[in-house]
């Protein structure tokens, strides 16, 4: 065979084999949008900043698709027990799923313990959606259609921020405060919901509030006792056999939501580990992000069901 036949034959390999791999990555073959270098969500210095290291600056990535029919945006929390940040597993591939499928990702990088403890990671996450909300025209996205997603102890944070948030301060010099902190919605998997003995995960718990926690921050900040009507709408996944997080951390939640109202869907089921994240490699469990696709398309926060 010539050389340039072999040239040529070599090189479109390559390009089919690439773009195999991009399919496989963000489960679609629709093509991923570069991320925007991170933003610092305070620029001048997060509140309680314990120094200027890099591990005091929270910051949020944007993950923004070619198109958003639904002008839907989601902070993604990836999971870490409060100690480090699963950003690949629970982050950039979420933001990449989420993309695919014509919704916009927001990457959170916040502040951790033992350096950290609440309310640090709760103002950061708040302070997300608000940028988010306040950013949005800019984004091409709806104010009202801004979600939060979190798996594991960012399940926690994302339960946190959903059930305490504010209006915003319409009079704040800066914009970013002048936005609401709500959440429209809500996304948890598999997370830590309790600070309760018995039912919370123990290293989330010492990280958030210390090693002799407060009894009234354990109650304040056990999610399944703060919900009320003003809770957002929430899908929820995890495992029966989950040996991290009980599972009840979960199953509490929601029946908290359904007591007061709230609209929402859990799904459970029998088998897997904890921190699957997508879980695709998983026969049994890669069918929850179909199941989570399918309720957001019920709300309106995506635009196509799955098959």
């Amino acid at each position: 065979m010539p050389y340039r036949r072999r040239f040529l034959l070599s090189l479109a390999v390559f390009a089919f084999c690439s773009v195999l791999l991009m399919r496989g990555q963000s489960g679609s073959p629709e093509p991923v949008q570069p991320a925007a270098a991170p933003v610092l969500l305070w620029p001048g210095g997060a509140p309680g900043a314990l120094g200027s290291g890099d591990l005091d600056k929270p910051t949020l990535t944007a993950y923004l698709p070619a198109q958003n029919p639904t002008h839907t945006g989601i902070v993604v929390c990836p999971g870490g027990g409060y100690s480090m940040l699963a950003t690949d597993l629970e982050g950039t591939q979420f933001a990449h799923w989420l993309n695919a499928r014509g919704v916009a990702a927001f990457v959170l990088k916040y502040r951790l313990g033992p350096r950290y403890h609440h309310p640090a990671e709760l103002l950061d996450a708040q302070r997300a959606i608000r940028y988010v909300r306040s950013q949005a025209a800019a984004d091409g996205l709806d104010p009202k259609h801004i979600g939060i997603w979190g798996s594991s102890a960012g399940g926690h944070l994302a339960a946190t921020t959903a059930t305490h948030f504010d209006a915003g301060n319409p009079g704040a010099a800066d914009p970013i405060e002048r936005a609401s902190s709500r959440p429209d919605f809500l996304v948890l998997s598999y997370p830590v919901i309790s600070m309760q003995p018995g039912i919370t995960h123990n290293g989330s718990l010492h990280m958030l509030l210390g090693e002799q926690p407060n009894p009234a921050l354990e109650n304040e900040l056990s999610n399944e006792l703060q919900v009320t009507p003003q809770t957002p709408p929430a899908f929820l996944f995890s495992t029966t056999n989950d040996g991290t997080v009980p599972v009840m951390n979960t199953v509490l939640f929601y029946q908290a939501l359904v007591r007061a109202g709230v609209p929402a869907e859990m799904h459970i089921f029998e088998q897997g580990h904890h921190g699957v994240g997508l879980a695709q490699d998983n026969p049994q469990l890669r069918m929850w992000p179909v199941l989570l696709q399918n309720w957001l398309h019920l709300n309106g926060w995506m635009e196509n069901g799955a098959e």
